[in-house]
This record gives C-alpha cells, sequence and structure tokens, in this order.
C-alpha cells in the first residue's frame, strides 16, 4: 500500500487529496460548527461546597452530566479526590454536604424528595427506593455506610449524635450507629425545620410550622422536655445560637392575611428580632423594621436558611431592606445601635460566616450589578473586602484556615471550584473539565429596554458567530423563570439557568440573535424592581417588558423581524403563552416549557388556603393576569414541554392548554417526561428539552 507522501497520482488519488483536504478542514473548524446543544451543556456543575470545622479541607458534589458524586479537596496540596462512586443519569439527587465536627466525617443526603401523593421523584423508573437517604462517609477509609432516611443531618457539637429531619419530625441517632435503628427525638405538632444545636448540645432549637403561624421549639436533652418559651400569633423562625449559648435570636414575622401569592408586596407589619434569655427563658424584642420600606421580610432574600450571625462582641447582623437593596445591617442588642454594613447598589443574595465565627463571606451583586461577587466582612471592624474578580461570577464561598474556597464562572465558561489563598487563585480538579467545551462563546452585551409604560428591564444580548451588521438574522427571547430570577452576563449559579444560558450561547453559534431578558418581578435591581405595581397574577405587567424585547429587536436593522421567537420555563412559559396570546404578530413560533396559563389553577400550590369562590375579586384579577384570558388570539406554533410529577407548576397546565389550542387550529407540539419534576433531575432530559427548543424554533425560522 501507497504511502500518503508517494508522487505518483492518478483520478482516484487526487480525489483522495481533495478528500484529506475537505477533512483537515472539517477538522479546523469542528468546534465552530459541528458542536451540538450537549456539548454546551457537558460540562460538570458544582454544587453544595463546604469547609471542615477546623479549615483545612472542602467538599463538593459534581452533576457530570446526571451523575452525582461528592468530591473532597484537602490542604496543603487541595488534591480533588472523588469519594463516591455511584454511576448514571439515575436521577437520584445529591446533597447537602455536612462534616462531623472532628472533620473526620462527611454526612451526605442522596435521594429525591415526595410529592403531594408521599412518592419519592423517579424519573429514571428504577425499580427502588428513591427517598432521600442519609448516608455517612468515613474520610480516612474513603468508606461510606447508609446512616438513616431522611435529611436535613445537623451534628451535635461534640460529634458524638445526629439530628435528622423526616416527614416533619425530628429524628435522633448516634453518629457510630450503623444499625438501621430509627428513632423519634420527641413528639410535636407542627412540622419542624431549622434544626440548631446549642453550643454546648443541652439544647436543640428549632422551627415549629403551624400554618399561619409557627414557634421557635426547645429540647431539652437532659431533661427530655419540650418547650415553646416564647408562643405566638405571628412567624417565629430562623433561630441562631449566641457564641456562648446564653441566647437565642430569632425573628419574629407577622403573618399577612390572604396575601395572594406572585403579586407586589412592599410594606406590611413590621418584623422583628427578638432575644431568649436561656437562663430566664424570657425573650424580649431589641429591633423592629420601621415601617413602610424594609417592613416585609423577603422569603428569598438572602437565599438561604439563615438570617441572623451573631459576632465576636455579641452583636447581630441581619439582612433588611430599607434601601430598595437587601443588605446587611448590625444592631448590637445593649446600646440599640444600628449599623449600615453593605452600602451601596446592590443586594445580598447569600451569607456564609466563618468557621472561626470573625467574619462572613457575602455574596452580592453592589457595584456589579449583572454578576456575583464574593466579599469578606470583617465582624470586629465591619470592614468589608472585595475578593473576586470584577469579570468573573463567583458564589458558594467558604472559608479555610488560609483563604477562601468558591465557584466561580465566566461569559465562556460554566462554573467551577476555585481556591484563593495567599494572594493566589486557581481552579480545583482542572482535570475534569471537558476537553470538547465549545470554544466558541459570544460575550453578552448588557442592554436596557424601556416598555411603553416607561418601565425599564434589562437584558444580555448575544450576536451569532461571524455576527455581520448587514445580514438579516432570526432572534430568540429567554424569559427566566421565577419569577425571582435573574440572568447574568455569564454563566448562572443555577444549574437551570447555566443550561438556558448555555443554550443562549448554543442559538448564538448557529446564526441567531439571542436575548436573556431580565424582566420586572425578578431581583437583583432592587426592590422597586421586584415589586414593581401589578405584576404577576395582580396584572402581568412584566408582559410588556416582554413585547418591548420584541419591539427592540423588530427595531434592529440585523433583526429579521418575522423570525422572532420567545422561549422560557416556569414563569418563563407563562411568558412564552402570554407572548404567543396577547401578540401572534410580533412572533413567529415559541417553546413553553411547564409553564403557569392559569393563575387560579396552580396559585393553591404556593397558598393552600385559597380557593377562587372564596375570593371572587382575586380570582376574576388573577384570570385576567393569565395567558388563558388571551388564548382566543393565539395563532403560532408552539411546543410543550413539561414533566407530569412537577410539584411546582401543574402538569394539568399544559394538559388543558393543548386542548384548548387544538380546538382553534393551532399547531402543538409535545414533550412529556413521566415522573419528572420541575427542575429536571435527568441530565438527559434537559439536553432533550434544549436540543428540541432548538429545532423546534429552527425548523419554523428556515421556512421563512
Amino acid at each position: 500500500m501507497k504511502g500518503l507522501d508517494a508522487s505518483v497520482s492518478s483520478p482516484n488519488d487526487n480525489l483522495m487529496k481533495k478528500s484529506i483536504l475537505f477533512f483537515c478542514i472539517a477538522v479546523i473548524w469542528s468546534p465552530t460548527f459541528a458542536q451540538t446543544a450537549a456539548d454546551y451543556l457537558s460540562a460538570p456543575f458544582p454544587t453544595y461546597m463546604t469547609a471542615a470545622p477546623d479549615g483545612k479541607s472542602i467538599a463538593w458534589i459534581f452533576n457530570d452530566r446526571g451523575e452525582r458524586n461528592v468530591f473532597f479537596a484537602k490542604a496543603p496540596e487541595f488534591k480533588t479526590e472523588k469519594l463516591t462512586h455511584d454511576q448514571g443519569d439515575n436521577g437520584l439527587d445529591l446533597g447537602p454536604l455536612v462534616f462531623s465536627p472532628d472533620a473526620k466525617t462527611l454526612l451526605f443526603v442522596r435521594g429525591n424528595s415526595r410529592n403531594s401523593a408521599g412518592q419519592a421523584a423517579n424519573p429514571a423508573q428504577l425499580q427502588q427506593n428513591t427517598d432521600k437517604k442519609i448516608y455517612s462517609l468515613d474520610l480516612e477509609s474513603g468508606k461510606s455506610r447508609w446512616f438513616a432516611p431522611g435529611a436535613s443531618p445537623t451534628f451535635s457539637p461534640d460529634g458524638k449524635s445526629v439530628a435528622y429531619l423526616m416527614g416533619g419530625a425530628v429524628y435522633f441517632k448516634a453518629s457510630a450507629d450503623t444499625t438501621d435503628s430509627i428513632e423519634q427525638l420527641f413528639t410535636a405538632r407542627g412540622s419542624a425545620s431549622m434544626l440548631s444545636f446549642s453550643p454546648d448540645g443541652k439544647y436543640l432549637a428549632f422551627m415549629s410550622g403551624r400554618g399561619d403561624h409557627s414557634y421557635i421549639g426547645l429540647w431539652d436533652f437532659e431533661n427530655k422536655k419540650l418547650t415553646y418559651p416564647e408562643a405566638s400569633l405571628d412567624f417565629d423562625a430562623y433561630p441562631t445560637w449566641s457564641p456562648d449559648g446564653k441566647r437565642l435570636a430569632y425573628l419574629r414575622i407577622p403573618n399577612i392575611l390572604n396575601l395572594l401569592p406572585f403579586t407586589s408586596i412592599t410594606e406590611a407589619n413590621p418584623w422583628s428580632i427578638r432575644i431568649l434569655d436561656l437562663e430566664t427563658m424570657k425573650a424580649a424584642e431589641v429591633w423592629k423594621a420601621d415601617l413602610g420600606r424594609g417592613s416585609v421580610m423577603v422569603d428569598d432574600l438572602p437565599a438561604q436558611a439563615e438570617r441572623l450571625w451573631w459576632t465576636p462582641d455579641g452583636s447581630l447582623v441581619f439582612p433588611w431592606e430599607k434601601t430598595n437593596w437587601m443588605q446587611l445591617y448590625s444592631i448590637n442588642p445593649q446600646t440599640r445601635e444600628v449599623k449600615h454594613l453593605t452600602p451601596g447598589a446592590g443586594q445580598v443574595e447569600w451569607v456564609h460566616q466563618s468557621f472561626t465565627g470573625n467574619s462572613l463571606l457575602v455574596m452580592h451583586n453592589i457595584g456589579n450589578t449583572e454578576r456575583r461577587q464574593v466579599s469578606k466582612l470583617d465582624l470586629s471592624t465591619f470592614e468589608l473586602a472585595l475578593l473576586s474578580d470584577t469579570t468573573s461570577i463567583d458564589w458558594g464561598a467558604v472559608a479555610l484556615a488560609d483563604g477562601v474556597a468558591y465557584f466561580s464562572s465566566s461569559w465562556n465558561r460554566p462554573g467551577w471550584p476555585m481556591i484563593q489563598s495567599r494572594g493566589k487563585t486557581k481552579l480545583l480538579a482542572e482535570e475534569l473539565f471537558p476537553t470538547a467545551f465549545p470554544k466558541v462563546h459570544s460575550k453578552p452585551e448588557s442592554i436596557r429596554i424601556e416598555a411603553l409604560d416607561g418601565f425599564e428591564s434589562f437584558g444580555q444580548l448575544f450576536l451569532p458567530k461571524d455576527y455581520d451588521p448587514n445580514n438579516k438574522y432570526p432572534a430568540v427571547i429567554f424569559l427566566h423563570g421565577g419569577s425571582r430570577r435573574q440572568m447574568l452576563l455569564g454563566y448562572n449559579y443555577s444549574m437551570y439557568y447555566s443550561h438556558t444560558y448555555a443554550t443562549q450561547q448554543y442559538f448564538a453559534s448557529q446564526g441567531y440573535i439571542a436575548l436573556s431578558l431580565n424582566y420586572r418581578s425578578g431581583i437583583g435591581y432592587g426592590m422597586d424592581f421586584r415589586e414593581e405595581d401589578n405584576y404577576g397574577a395582580g396584572g402581568a405587567s412584566e408582559v410588556q417588558d416582554v413585547m418591548a424585547a420584541a419591539d427592540y429587536l423588530a427595531a434592529r436593522p440585523d433583526v429579521d423581524k418575522s423570525r422572532i421567537s420567545p422561549w422560557g420555563g416556569s414563569y418563563g412559559g407563562f411568558l412564552t403563552a402570554h407572548a404567543l396570546s396577547q401578540a401572534p404578530e410580533k412572533f413567529n413560533v415559541g417553546v413553553d416549557i411547564h409553564g403557569v396559563h392559569n393563575w387560579n389553577n396552580d396559585i393553591p400550590v404556593f397558598a393552600s388556603w385559597y380557593a377562587p369562590e372564596k375570593f371572587p375579586e382575586m380570582a376574576d384579577l388573577a384570570y385576567k393576569s393569565s395567558p388563558m384570558n388571551y388564548v382566543d388570539n393565539w395563532k403560532d406554533p408552539v411546543l410543550l414541554i413539561h414533566g407530569d410529577d412537577d410539584r411546582n407548576v401543574l402538569f394539568s397546565e399544559s394538559v388543558e392548554l393543548a386542548e384548548v389550542l387544538r380546538k382553534q387550529g393551532v399547531h402543538v407540539e409535545q414533550i412529556v417526561y413521566p415522573d419528572e419534576v420541575h427542575s429536571f433531575l435527568l441530565h438527559r432530559n434537559w439536553v432533550r428539552t434544549l436540543e428540541a427548543a432548538f429545532e423546534f424554533i429552527n425548523k419554523y425560522s428556515l421556512t421563512k
């Protein structure tokens, strides 16, 4: 056989040379043209960063295309180790992670929550119990074992015992117990959460949810006695022990009667901070929010289960939305002096107290609205120091003995674990990042869009590869869910929105102008933006922002206004349906992923007290704020995607919409995932959904 360098040629040889040349060109260009939407979703997504109590090691979870495992790194080298070896895209969730006080054991939870019928999610059709289970992992031997059924494990201060939750009840087990024993710690009405041991281990504090009120409960281990020291008509929550264990701080949040979810609220009866003295078992108010702005305790900012942090000198740090922004303040319980700790334009979204208790790591967007940054707040001086690179998106920080660890992303790289120590920053587990991850990315541009009512919304614009301003491109508008969410100038800190950001990048790589819209009622731009009048079930005012985005694209000389398509999930599906039903002339087709179509159907999922027939005025406004009120106008084809074990948006929302649209002659395509939940547990369902969204939109865009 002659080699490729043979000098003798023939027609077949010339054909072979041309084929080789074509192959070489294909190889050179393959990162640009051959990569798929799945490639943009191929990087493992990290979650649940946690640090050992001595600050010398960290653990986190990688979701590698549906394969979820625990990873570990230890000082000084911080070489990554894989501690669990679950295989395959099996739909079993994993996390959180909890270190023992001696840093020798790691507890983790694997499995899925139950729906209202008591069934654990199981989209992979596994022939096994998929309930949440707690496992114990010995960090010296690397071996893990089943520990107990349940979730929310919390070590006692001496590490000898673990409290955990199952079905709203508190259970207790010796950490060294290798048997199948299950023992409820105490019997109580209500649903327990927010478990917190006192520093000396003598008490366990918790929140007891009772529907329209809640108590702070105390279990006395020595006397085996359950008490509610200060029962009230309000929601008492977020118990936090002082470092000396002599005081217990918590919030008192007044009930708001008949507040319809997904409607604006800017003021209420003010919430307050109270401190219980353990010696006298009497509590007193040490601070109360002002009337008006800041009087509402926002449920999801900061986005975590803590709201109070003690300082070494006995002050309390807390979040307050007094200045239009959710920020941190401190109160000295003795002098009642209040200090504003995080001034500036931006919100505090996540807080972690260092293992020494002398600092807080704060995730925020102060001064960098469309990214997330990590700063360190010194609890002695209250000085705030930025740790982040201002061009990155950083979150999930934990304190180390000699630095910090956190997750970080950028406009062309998904989230990844990082270490910052002694003035140097490095990526962890670099060898695990996929080499085939796409090199082609569009650097998003921040834009502002004004609606007809004068309201200004925000967005990120992605221009297509090889952009030519003289061309006319098809365009897509991505609409996030929530609505308490925000798309950023890079890969998101949420896996859901990291995936949708990646899909917008894929659209751009395939010749689309892609716009991600941050419409009113989302987070990141302050209370006035988030609680804008008449949003959601109170008037759907944010639909005006979607229309403004369509008009913005249509007015661009580089956009073909006949090929503008909205797509989105959850609240984004709701807005996609509004767009297609209210203004079919502005849009081409749409993809509606588990969207709400009639508020009166879905609001009871979030507010069990709500029945439309009991509140006719609310129900009338909620329906008029729903896409079904405008469905007679719908003409454009739509792809509906939904999992039928969705616990956020009723599956019937898609069933009913499909029926109505078909009667009108609208073309409806569908993808249904049996036993899948709202934020898909199976990676293959994410891939299929986002590939299908592109293919459906592209099919109709190419025909025009």
